[in-house]
C-alpha cells in the first residue's frame, strides 16, 4: 500500500516575512511544487497546514494540527494520525531541492523499517522522511511528555538511515535539503536549478 503524502506548510514563515508555501518557484509556487513532487509517487497527497486550514484551493485534502504551536512533530502526528494505519511520506514545503527519485527511493526503503530518513552531510533530514503507523506511539508518549524533538522517537522505533555517501547517487548533496527560510537563502536559490 503506497503511503499518503504530506507536505509540511504550517510553519509561522517568520524569516520569510510572508508564507512561504506561496512564495513562486519553478512556475508555480513552493507549495505547488512540493506537491507536485509529491504526487508523482502517490496518489493520495494532503497538506499539513498548521494550526488553521488555509490552501484550501489546492484541491487536496487539509489536515490540522492538534497542539498548534507545537513544531513540525505536531504537524507528523496529525499526518499519521490522518493517515489511518498508512505510512507516510512527509516533505517540508521550503525543500524544493528533493528530487523525485529521491522520494520514490525512500518510499521503496520502508518496507521493514518503520522510518526512513536521509543523513545529509549537516545531519539527519527529519523532514524529507517516511514514518510509518509504529512511530504513532512513540510520536504521542514523547509529545505527551514536551518532547517536541524531530528526532526524539528515534530511539523507540526500526529506522533505516541514508546516508550521505548514498544520497550522492541522486544529487548534489550540498544541494539537496538546502531549505529556503529567508529572502536570502530564496534570492541565493534562484539561480540554482532544481527539480
Amino acid at each position: 500500500m503506497s503511503p499518503v503524502g504530506f507536505v509540511l506548510a504550517g510553519g509561522g514563515s517568520v524569516r520569510m516575512g510572508r508564507d512561504k508555501a506561496l512564495v513562486p518557484w519553478g512556475g508555480t509556487d513552493l507549495l505547488g511544487h512540493a506537491l507536485a513532487r509529491l504526487g508523482a509517487v502517490t496518489s493520495d497527497v494532503r497538506i499539513l497546514a498548521g494550526g488553521e486550514r488555509r490552501y484550501t484551493d489546492r484541491g487536496v485534502p487539509i489536515v490540522v494540527d492538534r497542539a498548534p504551536g507545537s513544531g513540525p512533530l505536531a504537524g507528523v502526528l496529525a499526518g499519521l494520525e490522518a493517515a489511518a494505519g498508512r505510512a507516510g511520506l512527509f516533505l517540508a514545503v521550503d525543500l524544493p531541492f528533493v528530487p523525485v527519485p529521491l522520494l520514490s527511493w525512500l518510499i521503496g526503503l520502508a518496507d521493514g523499517f518503520d522510518a526512513v530518513v536521509p543523513v545529509s552531510p549537516r545531519g539527519p533530514e527529519p523532514l524529507c522522511a517516511v514514518y510509518g503507523p509504529a512511530c504513532l506511539p512513540p510520536i504521542r508518549a514523547r509529545a505527551a511528555r514536551g518532547d517536541l524533538r524531530m528526532t526524539g522517537f528515534w530511539p523507540d522505533v526500526r529506522r533505516r538511515e541514508l546516508l550521505p555517501d548514498e544520497l550522492a547517487a541522486v544529487g548534489d548533496l550540498s544541494q539537496l535539503f538546502r531549505n529556503l527560510n529567508t529572502p536570502a537563502d530564496l534570492e541565493a536559490a534562484a539561480g540554482v536549478s532544481g527539480p
